[in-house]
């Protein structure tokens, strides 16, 4: 059995100097244009899978970096394992408990310019009814009116309580899962009008 797990998260960063007259911001998420995969270990073997559904709100203006928000929820359910019965065993109750808790949260708090278009994003990541503090370097790229912010971080399923019973031993299947995300966001333009 293939087993799949996401950590995850998330995004919100900043690029560029806006035009004077202009007010940019990223706010339209491109789902079509967007993944969230990862990575975890099954008896020391490498196994890839990825989350088929989720939404971001992004909202950053270039010119106001600190008041960046991104929020990104998955939907538990749409994880692809591998195949059909390792999909079915990550959806169960010592796994995501898809039908109590059928979707994870991560929440930006803060995002901390560090230059060259890379970024620490920190916020709240919810899965399985716990919450636990998350950081992960974000690399923004902008091509015209989009951006693509891409990161990655190291969850620990032991902390969400994320493959209990027969799961639960680290040998089997490896406490760590590497979660990376690709963002992709357009710009909403908009001229600043003085009100007369």
């Amino acid at each position: 059995m293939k087993y799949r797990l996401f950590g995850p998260a998330l995004a919100g960063a900043f690029l560029g100097i806006a035009p004077a007259a202009q007010a940019i911001e990223f706010n339209q998420f491109q789902a079509d244009k967007s993944t969230l995969a990862f990575v975890s270990k099954q008896m020391n073997v490498p196994v890839e899978g990825q989350f088929k559904s989720f939404r971001s709100k992004i909202t950053f203006d270039p010119a106001k970096p600190a008041a960046a928000r991104a929020e990104l929820e998955i939907d538990l359910a749409s994880i692809d394992a591998g195949s059909k019965d390792a999909n079915d065993e990550v959806a169960g109750k010592a796994w995501f408990n898809t039908r109590e808790f059928p979707v994870a949260k991560f929440v930006a708090t803060s995002v901390k310019p560090l230059g060259s278009n890379r970024f620490e994003l920190t916020g709240k990541m919810a899965i399985k009814g716990r919450t636990q503090d998350m950081t992960a370097p974000v690399t923004l790229r902008q091509e015209g009116n989009s951006a693509t912010f891409e990161g990655a971080l190291v969850l620990k399923r032991a902390d969400f309580a994320l493959g209990e019973g027969i799961w639960a031993d680290f040998g089997t299947v490896a406490n760590e899962v590497h979660v990376k995300f690709r963002l992709v966001a357009t710009a909403a333009a908009t001229a600043t009008a003085t009100k007369k």
